[in-house]
């Protein structure tokens, strides 16, 4: 799996995945969006950056970090 910069920051559709865009991205953990945010508030999943009133990110180095541990 070919991961990106150190800097890189990941909206939660490049996380768990949009069948909804063309092309349709593919998720990196395949749970559904309130398992993500459920496993979030618990702290099973990385925190989150708020980076505006609307706009949350993670850093990919986080979740590919989260990946490679293989919790998912």
């Amino acid at each position: 799996m070919i991961q990106p910069p150190e800097t890189a920051l990941l909206r939660l559709r490049q996380i768990i995945g949009d069948p909804k865009t063309s092309p349709p991205t593919h998720a990196l953990i395949n749970v559904s969006k309130s398992t993500w945010w459920k496993g979030v508030a618990e702290g099973r999943y990385p925190q989150p950056l708020k980076i505006g009133p609307r706009t949350t990110v993670w850093r990919a180095k986080d979740i590919y970090k989260f990946i490679e541990q293989g919790v998912v």
